[in-house]
């Protein structure tokens, strides 16, 4: 199984991790046809029919879903400027929530800004959906750094994270390997708790389409060899 997994990883889903934060929250219709490319892809490699039940199939492959790649993704981008402040042009855009409750003072909690619009376009941007991924994470995963001072955390107003800080506000002891690992770790029980069915299966309208396309098709085929008996 080593060399279809191989090509299934470097060719295959490579492409489908492309930039694939920007699918972050696309319309219902158009995730379900890439998870029907990974559905297929897993299949192949497993040697398993493709109407068996996919769950399984993904999870014994420790394959996150399309839905828990892009949070993955998104996550990973976020814990990389938090951590390095890198790069710039992200690291502008998020800013660390001043809490007053003291329940909450041990872990990061970032900011979001007031929206100033109101078409749902906006909600997909790396500004406004970062700090909603990041603060449902566990608070093992944010914990606050233990030399940060807890003070900057009692005012409504954000703190900015400017580039002159040396230290990263979330705690040492979690390397990234140890954040990426837990952080696959969590979103496998998520997507567990999600439940599969409804990012799995494509939209009634599209199975409806592609049923009807297969019906003209056989019936076209069937209607060139009834001229070609016709003709002799």
């Amino acid at each position: 199984m080593s060399t279809p997994y191989t090509i299934a990883t470097s060719v295959v889903h490579s492409k489908l991790d492309y930039c694939n934060s920007l699918y972050y929250k696309l319309p219902k219709s158009q995730l379900p046809r890439l998870q029907q490319i990974q559905n297929s892809l897993a299949c192949t490699v497993v040697e398993a029919p493709k109407s068996c039940h996919i769950a399984p199939v993904l999870r014994s492959l420790h394959w996150l879903r399309i839905t828990e790649r892009i949070e993955y993704k998104l996550l990973s981008l976020i814990h990389n400027v938090l951590t390095t402040t890198q790069p710039p042009y992200l690291h502008n855009l998020i800013s660390i929530q001043r809490l007053r409750s003291t329940r909450t003072l041990s872990v990061v909690t970032l900011a979001r800004p007031p929206s100033s619009s109101c078409l749902k376009i906006t909600d997909r941007s790396f500004r406004y959906a970062v700090p909603s991924l990041w603060n449902q994470l566990p608070n093992s995963l944010r914990q606050l750094h233990s030399g940060t001072s807890s003070c900057i955390f009692y005012s409504p107003i954000p703190y900015p994270i400017t580039s002159s800080s040396s230290d990263s506000p979330l705690c040492s002891s979690i390397t990234p390997y140890l954040f990426h690992s837990r952080l696959k770790t969590y979103l496998f029980h998520e997507s567990n708790r999600r439940g599969f069915t409804s990012s799995s299966r494509l939209p009634p309208r599209t199975i409806a389409w592609t049923v009807s396309s297969k019906l003209l098709v056989f019936l076209f085929l069937f209607f060139l060899i009834f001229r070609l008996f016709a003709a002799h």
